[in-house]
This record gives structure tokens, C-alpha cells and sequence, in this order.
């Protein structure tokens, strides 16, 4: 069975996406990761844990968060429809996964997709809003950003807790509907 799949992306680097992955890790038990780095002329999937381990890694905050199995993704964009399911494979004995990275979910395609916004919203990256648009949760500070999905339930920053059990809340109609 295909591991139930969590994307979380966001409008600019630094906008919390690490955060909010291990924020959403720590009562997702037992779940993998999988973080994404942008290169530009090399292909890596590291699982080794003593690289992952590294302080002051976001692979370490993922890992400390209690995911259960973490991969650090390098790779040119072009080659991520190619390196992205492999590390979906490896990772296939997992129920659920979060992955980190705006253009690793525009090749995946999650069951879920996460985006936050930040406060600024002059920031937003013009790529950025291709995953904005797919977004099924927004979360902001101050103000929902534009484009925002008619589809897409928001939540302020402030009230992150309900957000995750929202998205709890999704993960567990997967699974009774055997999805994950």
C-alpha cells in the first residue's frame, strides 16, 4: 500500500515549513519525512543518520520531532520525477509521510497539501503560487494571502494546534476509507 502523503510548502525560504513539519511529526507516530533541497547539478538521497543528525539541520529537527524514518532529497528539478518515487518506495513500509519542499510537490501530487503563508505577503515567490493554488490548508499570520483556493480551509498561525488536528483529523478519514 502507497503511504498517505503530507506536503507542506510555502511562500518564500524560512516561512516555517520545518516547523511546521515537526510540529505536525510529533503526533504523527511513527510517520517518515522526507526533506528537499533544491541543487543544481547533482542527485542524492542520504538516509545516513549520523549526516542527518547534524545539528543545526532541519533532518535533525525532523528527526527529534519523532519521525519515524527521514531522507534529505538533493536534486535538480528536472530529475525529481524520477528521484521522488524511489524515495517513495523506500519508504513504502511507512503509513504516512511528510514531505517538505515546493517543487518536490509539484512533481508528487500529495493527498494533502499544507501551505503557509508568512506575513509578508509581498514575498511570495512567483513559484510559490502553483502551490498555492494546489493547496487543500493555508495557514497565515495576519491575513489569508491572495489566491487563496476556495477549497482550501485557513488557519492563523496563532491557532496552529487546531490546524494540526484538522489535518490529524483528515489523515484518520484516510484511513478508515483505507487511503493510508
Amino acid at each position: 500500500m502507497n503511504p498517505f502523503i503530507i506536503g507542506i510548502g510555502g511562500a518564500y525560504s524560512g516561512v516555517g515549513k520545518t516547523t511546521f513539519a515537526s510540529l505536525i511529526l510529533s503526533r504523527l507516530k511513527g510517520w517518515g519525512a522526507i526533506k528537499y533541497t533544491k541543487t543544481s547539478i547533482y542527485c542524492s538521497v542520504t538516509d545516513d543518520i549520523t549526516i542527518l543528525s547534524e545539528e543545526g539541520k532541519d533532518t535533525k529537527r525532523l528527526l527529534d520531532s519523532g519521525a519515524g524514518k527521514v531522507l534529505w532529497i538533493r536534486s535538480p528539478y528536472e530529475n525529481l520525477e524520477e528521484i521522488l518515487p524511489m524515495a517513495i518506495e523506500h519508504l513504502s513500509y511507512i503509513k504516512g509521510i511528510v514531505i517538505e519542499g515546493n517543487c518536490a510537490l509539484e512533481v508528487l501530487k500529495p493527498d494533502i497539501v499544507i501551505f503557509l503563508s508568512g506575513t509578508e505577503e509581498d514575498k511570495i515567490k512567483k513559484s510559490s503560487e502553483k502551490i498555492l493554488a494546489m493547496a487543500d490548508v493555508v495557514i497565515y499570520d495576519k491575513e489569508p494571502p491572495r489566491g487563496l483556493p476556495e477549497r482550501a480551509k485557513s488557519f492563523v498561525w496563532d491557532n496552529v494546534e487546531e490546524c494540526i488536528d484538522y489535518i490529524i483529523g483528515l489523515t484518520k478519514e484516510a484511513d478508515k476509507e483505507g487511503k493510508s
